[in-house]
């Protein structure tokens, strides 16, 4: 399995730190020529290298850690979307009204037709995403949610490969809705996401 994080900003540099924590290999792309992401991305590890955007969309699995606005211009640059994963970890900051009523990630799915699209990493702020899951006893959770039941099983995978704990929660319409950052307000989303078992 392949994997390419589109977007190298705050949130982007915060899942390749947890990448090369565990020294899975991952793409990181941006609109900046490669070259402009390479220093930062060596410095986080080896395993993380910058590519141009059309290499980067070569991987089996991309996480959207774009601006919300850019997701579109992502979408354009493969003709088919068949066979990919697509993580969306972005937050619509965004009224309502732009969104045609849809929960953020219900309106980002309809632009990557045939992707086997997933909502997660988007409720952690990027300074946590990118420290070690580990903390306290627990694992930090992810929540995910996606249309498609099957889909979820593979990220809820790299979820656990990562050192998160992977939460289930439905449906776009669902899950989605409760992970939505809704309007221009992004306040802390109301999770406990610290998950620890009882001894």
């Amino acid at each position: 399995m392949s994997y390419a994080i589109v977007g190298f900003g705050a949130v982007g540099q915060a899942l390749a730190h947890a990448f090369a924590r565990k020294n899975i290999d991952v793409t990181v792309a941006s609109r900046q020529p490669p070259e402009a992401l390479a220093p930062q991305a060596r410095a986080i590890g080896p395993t993380v290298v910058a590519k141009s955007l059309r290499d980067a969309l070569e991987a089996d699995t991309i996480i959207l850690a774009v601006p919300f606005g850019e997701h579109r211009e992502v979408a354009k640059a493969l003709p088919s979307w068949k066979g990919k994963t697509v993580i969306d970890a972005m937050n619509a900051l965004v009224p309502l009204e732009e969104l045609d009523g849809l929960p953020s990630s219900a309106f980002v799915a309809k632009a990557f037709t045939g992707a086997n699209f997933v909502k997660g990493f988007n409720h952690l702020v990027a300074a946590t995403l990118a420290a070690d899951p580990i903390v306290e006893g627990g694992h930090r959770v992810v929540f995910l949610s996606s249309d498609d039941e099957d889909a979820i099983a593979p990220v809820a995978a790299l979820a656990k490969q990562l050192g998160f704990a992977p939460v289930k929660l439905g449906k776009l319409n669902e899950g989605g809705a409760l992970v939505h950052a809704r309007g221009r307000a992004w306040g802390q989303l109301i999770f406990q996401d610290l998950f620890k078992k009882e001894q």
